[in-house]
């Protein structure tokens, strides 16, 4: 199962892309034991796969169809999205950088040619 953020949504209902063959029943047991989440209503739809024109023959694409649950909690619980990537520790990283920009200086400057460009020396 995926989440998927959707907008024009209550904060007490969640989408969720899954596989063609998981029922509700399914669904709902896969969320109590993951998320810990206890769902009060499941809704599934399957919705049709894009369809495409290939450019160059003319042929018509089709991708895969999805099942979409959409899944509604209690009254009053709200669903927030899990944090994947929380912000980064910019300082070591800052460091790093400048400790790696010495070390490039130190080895461009003895083999600087004049009058060859910077990409052509040994």
């Amino acid at each position: 199962m995926k989440l998927v953020s959707c907008k024009n949504q209550p904060e007490n209902v969640v989408k969720f892309h899954c596989s063609m063959e998981m029922t509700k029943f399914d669904i709902q047991n896969y969320l109590e034991k993951i998320y810990n989440v206890y769902p009060a209503h499941i809704r599934t739809a399957i919705t049709l796969g894009e369809m495409k024109r290939c450019k160059f023959r003319g042929n018509v694409i089709k991708d895969d169809d999805i099942k979409v649950a959409f899944v509604s909690l209690k009254k009053g619980d709200k669903f927030t999205f899990p944090d994947l990537f929380p912000p980064k520790d910019t300082t070591a990283d800052d460091e790093h950088k400048k400790e790696s920009e010495n070390e490039y200086k130190k080895y461009i400057e003895p083999n600087q040619m004049p009058g060859l460009p910077t990409w052509f020396r040994m």
